[in-house]
């Protein structure tokens, strides 16, 4: 069974940052592509940021140069590191992956606009 569990949200200001973690169980973590989404009610999920499995990383337009991502293939855990945060950034953060044609998303962390 694959399990994604995410923490690290929380309130913030503007310019402000947060670092996002997703532990994952049940994959043979250091094979498998992890991504960040992020989601508002109403709003399908959008991608953040992806790693593969050797580093390679891959980042939306919005969140470039703000946002990293980076993995612990030891710790089975991946990161997202957000700086410069603003009120658009707010959301519910979830982490994904895929093994073989099956997709796990986390719960997700929500990260929120202190304003």
């Amino acid at each position: 069974q694959v399990h994604l569990r995410e923490s690290g949200g929380g309130l913030v200001q503007a310019g402000g940052s947060l670092r996002l973690s997703c532990s994952a169980s049940g994959i043979n973590f250091k094979l498998h592509d992890m991504n960040w989404f992020r989601q508002n009610p109403g709003k399908e999920r959008e991608l953040v940021a992806s790693i593969t499995g050797n580093g390679r990383t891959v980042y939306a337009d919005s969140t470039q140069g703000r946002f990293t991502i980076s993995r612990d293939n030891v710790r089975n855990t991946v990161y997202l590191q957000m700086t410069n945060l603003n009120a658009g950034d707010s959301a519910v953060y979830h982490c994904k992956t895929r093994r073989q044609r099956v997709v796990f998303w986390g719960r997700g962390t929500p990260v929120t606009d202190s304003a």
